[in-house]
C-alpha cells in the first residue's frame, strides 16, 4: 500500500490525526463541528469517525446532544475521546532526574514515576529505568500494552529536527551516539520519539496549559539547563538544524563562568537551578534546593530576593532581542524555577518594559507556565501522538 508523502493512505492519515487533534482541543464536538473546524467535507469527516469509532479511540458522549446549525434538525451527538480507548507514555530526561508519565488519549495522568539519576553521565542506568518504569506503570494501571500507542521522550540537548537524533557533543558526552529512540524501542516495543525539552515544554503549554489559544509564543524552561521553545503562526519552529531556542547559551556575562557548551557567561550559568542555589553556599552551606529559596521568598528574605530579581533581569536581558524580532503575542516561565513565582516575573517585566518599544509591550503578555514540572513529559506525550501512526492512525 503506498504511503508516499502525497499518496490517499497518507492523505487519510493526515486527515484522521487532523480529526482527534480537532476532538481533543474541543473536548466534544459533532460531526458537524468537526468538519466547519478542519475544513473536511463532512462525508469525509463521517467515513473516518466511522474508522475510529470502531478502533474504540473516539467515543459518542452520553451526555446531552448539540445542537444543530439547521433549524428543526436532529440534535447532533457529541464525541469525545475515549478514556479507555489507548494510552501514550512521556518522559523527561533532565541533566539530573527522570519523570515517567502515562496518560489516557486526552492527556489525563493515569500513573507517574519519578527518580534522581545522573542522567548526563549514565545513560544505562537512565534507558533501563526508563523501559521498566514505563513498563510497570503500564501493567499496575491495567492497560493493554498493545493499546499503548507510542512513548515520546523529551531531552535536555539539541534534537535534530529531520532524524530525531541527539545533537550532542560537548552538551552530554556520555550520549554521544547513543540513539535513544532505537534503544527504548527495542526494550519498550513500541514507537518512540524524542524531541528537545523546552520545545515540548512550549507544546505542552500550547495544548493544554496557560498558552491554548495563542498563536505567537516563546515558552523559557527554567530549570538545571535554560531553554526556550517557539510556536510561530500555529506552529513549533525548531530552526534549520532543530537547534532554535538554546536560550541558556546566550552570553550575558562578559567573562562569567564557563558554561558546559565551552563558552563563557552563558545564561544558564547565571540562571539554571544550581546557579541560583549556589548563591546561598557560604550563607545556608551546599544543600540548599530552590524548594528552600521558595521559603525564603515567602519569608520575605531581602537575600533571595535579591537573587530572584536579578535572575529575572538576566532572563529579560537575553529575552528582549527574541522579542523584539519575533513580536510573541505570550512569554511563559516554566521549569522548577519558574516556582518561585512574581519576583522573577517582575524582574523579567521590569527589562522588557524599558527594553522594548512600547507598541510590543502593550501587546505582550508575560506569565508562569499551568503546568508544572509536567510540562516537558505533557509535550513528549503530544509527541508521541502526532507522530505515532502504525497503531493509531493506520486505518
Amino acid at each position: 500500500m503506498d504511503e508516499s508523502p502525497g499518496s490517499l493512505t497518507s492523505l487519510r492519515e493526515r486527515n484522521r490525526l487532523l480529526v482527534l487533534d480537532t476532538v481533543r482541543q474541543h473536548g466534544r464536538i459533532s460531526r458537524v463541528g468537526i468538519a466547519r473546524a478542519t475544513g473536511l467535507s463532512r462525508t469525509t469527516v463521517s467515513s473516518l469517525v466511522a474508522g475510529l469509532l470502531a478502533d474504540g479511540v473516539l467515543t459518542e458522549s452520553d451526555d446531552a446532544s448539540l445542537p444543530t446549525a439547521s433549524r428543526g434538525g436532529p440534535p447532533a451527538t457529541p464525541l469525545t475521546l475515549n478514556p479507555e480507548g489507548g494510552g501514550l507514555l512521556g518522559v523527561h530526561l533532565r541533566h539530573t532526574d527522570i519523570r515517567v508519565l502515562l496518560t489516557d488519549l486526552s492527556g489525563n495522568a493515569l500513573g507517574e514515576r519519578y527518580r534522581e539519576v545522573d542522567v548526563d553521565h549514565r545513560p544505562d542506568e537512565a534507558l533501563d529505568f526508563i523501559a521498566g518504569t514505563a513498563l510497570d506503570l503500564v501493567a499496575t494501571v491495567g492497560r493493554d500494552a498493545g493499546r499503548i500507542f507510542g512513548m515520546g521522550v523529551a531531552v535536555s540537548a539539541p534534537v535534530r529536527a529531520r532524524s530525531h537524533t541527539l545533537n550532542v557533543p560537548s552538551m552530554l558526552t556520555g550520549w554521544t551516539d547513543v540513539d535513544v529512540a532505537a534503544r527504548l524501542r527495542e526494550r519498550v516495543g513500541m514507537p518512540v520519539h524524542v524531541g528537545n525539552d523546552a520545545n515540548l515544554g512550549a507544546l505542552a503549554e500550547w495544548t493544554f496549559g496557560a498558552a491554548r489559544g495563542v498563536q505567537d509564543l516563546v515558552y523559557v524552561m527554567l530549570s538545571d539547563g535554560v531553554g526556550a521553545g517557539l510556536i510561530l503562526d500555529g506552529r513549533p519552529y525548531q530552526g534549520a538544524t532543530g537547534t532554535a531556542g538554546e536560550l541558556g547559551h546566550v552570553p550575558v556575562v562578559d567573562g562569567g563562568y564557563v558554561c558546559r557548551c565551552g563558552n563563557r557567561g552563558c545564561l544558564e550559568t547565571v540562571v539554571g537551578a544550581r546557579a541560583l542555589t549556589s548563591a546561598f553556599t557560604h550563607t545556608r552551606g551546599p544543600g540548599t534546593t530552590i524548594s528552600d529559596l521558595i521559603a525564603l521568598l515567602a519569608a520575605d528574605d531581602p537575600g533571595a530576593l535579591r537573587v530572584i530579581t536579578d535572575a529575572g533581569h538576566m532572563i529579560g536581558q537575553a529575552l528582549s532581542g527574541i522579542c523584539a524580532m519575533l513580536e510573541p503575542r505570550l512569554v511563559v516561565l516554566g521549569g522548577e524555577v519558574a516556582a518561585v513565582g512574581r519576583p522573577l516575573l517582575d524582574g523579567v517585566r521590569h527589562v522588557l518594559t524599558h527594553r522594548l518599544p512600547p507598541a510590543l509591550n502593550q501587546g505582550m503578555t508575560l506569565t508562569t507556565g499551568h503546568l508544572g514540572d509536567r510540562a516537558e513529559a505533557l509535550g513528549a506525550i503530544v509527541l508521541a501522538t502526532h507522530q505515532t501512526s502504525a497503531h493509531l492512525l493506520t486505518p
